[in-house]
């Protein structure tokens, strides 16, 4: 069982919910069903929920893996949860930013930056060790 790895998965999709709700009022609102209508409310959604994605599949799978490893719980919580703290500061300044520089848009991706080196580290690490 991936109790830990599985929370921060399920609060990630839960993030990701969200995000496409965003783009599809903006959808609704713009009258654009396909593509982004060259709407720039509409390119930020889009791009705050595929960047959402693009860094959750990563961090996500090695978060379990590092899990599987037999990684300590409260490095497991350590980096779920800076991660998801990471990913809605990002969403926030990027929607927040219009597309531009924002703090949250930063910070997030730092933090981020952050928790995927670490994780990639330790699975590693931890990868190394089991095949000794």
């Amino acid at each position: 069982m991936f109790a830990i790895s599985g929370f921060y998965i399920a609060l990630m999709a839960l993030l990701l919910l969200v995000l496409t709700l965003l783009v599809v009022r903006q959808r609704l609102k713009l009258k654009v069903a396909l593509l982004d209508g060259g709407q720039p409310p509409l390119v930020v959604a889009i791009r705050s929920h595929a960047n959402a994605l693009e860094y959750a599949l990563p961090v996500l799978l090695l978060l379990l893996v590092a899990e599987a490893n037999g990684a300590g719980s409260w490095f497991l919580h350590l980096c779920g949860s800076v991660f998801v703290l990471a990913r809605v500061l990002h969403a926030w300044g990027l929607i927040a930013g219009l597309g531009g520089k924002h703090i949250g848009r930063m910070a997030g991706i730092l933090l981020t930056w952050l928790v995927q080196a670490v994780l990639i580290v330790d699975v590693l690490w931890l990868s190394l060790a089991a095949m000794a």
